[in-house]
């Protein structure tokens, strides 16, 4: 499993955001352009997540995501027909951009775990890939290259 830090997969990295820490507590502030690649659209966040429920199962087309693990601990699976990563995320001061045409399976919720999403674009049913099959079909169309 890889750690916030050594991701090394196709549209995926970590972001480090710059964490402003004193005596009265921390403080982490996401600016565009200087912190993010894109400029937010949407933002929503995931709670009260049973440990045995995995979410996600889906792509995006053209959507770009930063999660962060605001509060607790959250493992991410990061698919592509070629490659696949499982990623931890538990330091609030770190991201994870998934970019278009990747996989992505969130499981493993902690106690009171919240997972915070920053979105490039506003909800698009058009954009979401849900059936690994069809995505699949889509990543060797886009990325003209046979699938394993």
């Amino acid at each position: 499993m890889a750690l916030e830090g050594d991701i090394n997969m196709q549209n995926c990295r970590n972001i480090d955001f710059k964490n402003h820490s004193d005596g009265r507590g921390d403080l982490v502030a996401i600016e565009h352009p200087k912190d993010l690649p894109f400029e937010i659209k949407r933002v929503y966040y995931i709670y009260n997540v049973n440990a045995e429920t995995p979410r996600g199962f889906h792509s995006h087309k053209d959507l770009e995501q930063v999660l962060l693990a605001v509060n607790g601990e959250i493992k991410i699976r990061l698919k592509t027909p070629n490659e696949e990563e499982i990623v931890q995320l538990s330091d609030p001061s770190k991201g994870l951009y998934v970019g278009p045409m990747v996989w992505r399976e969130m499981f493993d919720f902690s106690d009171h775990a919240v997972l915070l999403v920053l979105a490039s674009h506003e909800y698009d049913e058009n954009d979401y890939l849900r059936n690994y099959d069809d995505y699949e079909k889509e990543y060797a169309k886009v990325y003209k290259r046979e699938v394993k």
